[in-house]
């Protein structure tokens, strides 16, 4: 007997039903890429150049991925370079380390790269990247030195671009329907992410999947974005748009799949986290952890403190790559949200999975160098 009316709670229970299925099937067909692990005791120059070449090796090697091409390099930079912890230098606590770039830069022109382009969103500012780096006593010209062909982009912006760069999701997206990001993000054939190994206090851990969240222009997903269109330069944070969805972004990109959805950050910041790396795939995952912080993820949070890891970790799965991350961290990554380390949050790991970027099963995964229990560094709970 055919029932001819279906009722709204019937109609939703059966596509969650399908949805779930399909969720399932995707994890579990989900790519699985090797994760190289390293002990590196010090930033200097010889130790991290050879304890990533070492690692790079584990991986295959880099030719094949990077020769001939141009490699766009996101740089986990966020905040300014005046907030420190206690007079830290930032890329001894929630920064990466200048010397782990220029390592970088070196190993990619001598693998064939063509073109090095590192990028970051400098806040609140067009301020170039370079001089962005001098006001933390970077000396720019040394990476610019450390390649044959390395460029420099402030991506908050539109910078040197004409027009914005949209990135679709396959799946349709989890928050919003698509992106729009600087040029630089589109301009490559190889996306590199190079993180901090740190926890976060809305996203649980921030690692190389997160880091692809400071890729969105404040322009159009800052607080005071243009309404119809982006603003000129980047006013404001990212955080009235996607942590707390308290207005959109300019009307010129994708608004938010349904203004219904929850308005709280724990919810948003994972979605569109998965969303941006399924949209702007993550070819080579890089994590520092040399020297970092531990409870949360830059100084203006209360309860930081710096710790010394000393690890390095690279992977070709950005998902993988940060699972073996948070075992090393002390964290299980098949936990899901409300528990440990994503207490007030959702995995990001636990949907980058889902919709199929990658697995986060240690089980599935190959560890390759150190084993995650000789080098495992127990973080304090956020």
């Amino acid at each position: 007997m055919t029932c001819k009316h279906w009722t709204r709670r019937r109609f939703l229970e059966t596509v969650a039903l399908g949805t779930t299925a399909r969720t399932v099937l995707r994890a579990q067909n989900a790519p699985v890429a090797p994760v190289a692990l390293a002990s590196c005791d010090n930033y200097e120059d010889g130790t991290i150049y050879w304890t990533m070449r070492d690692m790079f090796d584990q991986l295959g090697g880099l030719g094949g991925l990077v020769r001939g091409k141009t490699v766009a390099i996101k740089l986990n930079m966020t905040g300014t370079p005046e907030s420190r912890l206690n007079g830290t230098p930032a890329e001894l606590a929630q920064w990466v380390h200048p010397r782990l770039i220029a390592a970088l830069l070196q190993i990619l022109d001598e693998a064939g790269a063509a073109r090095m382009r590192l990028l970051e969103s400098v806040q609140d500012s067009t301020m170039s990247l370079p001089d962005f780096m001098i006001r933390a006593g970077w000396q720019p010209g040394q990476l610019q030195m450390a390649g044959r062909n390395v460029e420099f982009e402030n991506t908050n912006y539109l910078g040197e671009g004409t027009k914005y760069s949209r990135f679709t999701p396959s799946y349709g997206g989890l928050l919003f329907p698509a992106y729009d990001l600087n040029h630089s993000y589109e301009d490559c054939d190889v996306f590199v992410s190079v993180a901090k190994l740190k926890q976060h206090l809305l996203a649980g851990l921030t690692l190389s999947m997160k880091n692809v969240f400071g890729a969105l222009p404040c322009t159009i997903y800052g607080i005071n974005a243009g309404v119809n269109e982006p603003s000129l330069a980047p006013n404001g944070i990212r955080s009235a748009v996607m942590h707390d969805g308290a207005r959109g972004p300019s009307l010129s990109s994708p608004q938010e799949l349904d203004p219904l959805s929850p308005r709280n950050p724990g919810y948003r910041l994972p979605r569109v986290v998965t969303d941006l790396v399924a949209a702007r795939p993550i070819h080579l995952a890089i994590i520092d952890g040399i020297e970092t912080i531990s409870g949360s993820e830059g100084p203006w949070n209360a309860g930081v403190a710096r710790v010394s890891p000393k690890v390095l970790l690279a992977g070709l799965n950005p998902v993988c790559t940060d699972a073996v991350a948070a075992a090393v961290m002390g964290f299980d990554p098949m936990a899901s949200g409300g528990s440990l380390p994503y207490r007030n949050c959702d995995s990001t790991l636990e949907l980058a999975e889902a919709v199929g970027i990658g697995r986060r099963d240690l089980s599935a995964i190959e560890v390759r160098g150190r084993r995650i229990e000789d080098v495992r560094f127990p973080f304090v709970p956020s």
